[in-house]
C-alpha cells in the first residue's frame, strides 16, 4: 500500500483526509446502497467492486493505525478542553 493508493481510495469514496471510521464505514454503506446492481441504478459493475476495494484497503489501513493515547495528542484532537483547562479557574468561563 502506497500513499497515492490511500489518497485514490479517499477520492473514490469522496471522503478528505481527516475522517473518523465511522464516517468512512456510513459513507461505504451509502455508496454500496446506490450503486448496488439490485437497485438498479448502475448498469456498471465495476464501480461496486472499485467502492468495495477501496473500502477495504482503507479499512486494512486503518486496522494497522496505531493510536496515541498520550495528553499531547488528547489535546491535539479536543482543542476545546485544553481552552477549558487553561481557562477553568477564571470565574468568568465557570458554569
Amino acid at each position: 500500500m502506497t500513499f497515492a493508493d490511500l489518497q485514490q481510495a479517499l477520492s473514490i469514496l469522496g471522503l478528505r483526509e481527516r475522517i473518523t471510521i465511522q464516517e468512512i464505514k456510513k459513507r461505504h454503506r451509502e455508496l454500496v446502497k446506490h450503486y448496488h446492481p439490485d437497485t438498479g441504478n448502475n448498469d456498471d459493475n465495476e464501480k461496486i467492486v472499485e467502492i468495495n476495494s477501496a473500502y477495504k484497503l482503507l479499512y486494512e489501513y486503518i486496522s494497522a493505525y496505531q493510536f496515541s493515547f498520550t495528553e499531547q495528542e488528547f489535546y491535539e484532537q479536543n482543542p476545546e478542553e485544553r481552552i477549558r483547562q487553561q481557562f477553568m479557574d477564571v470565574a468568568q468561563w465557570r458554569r
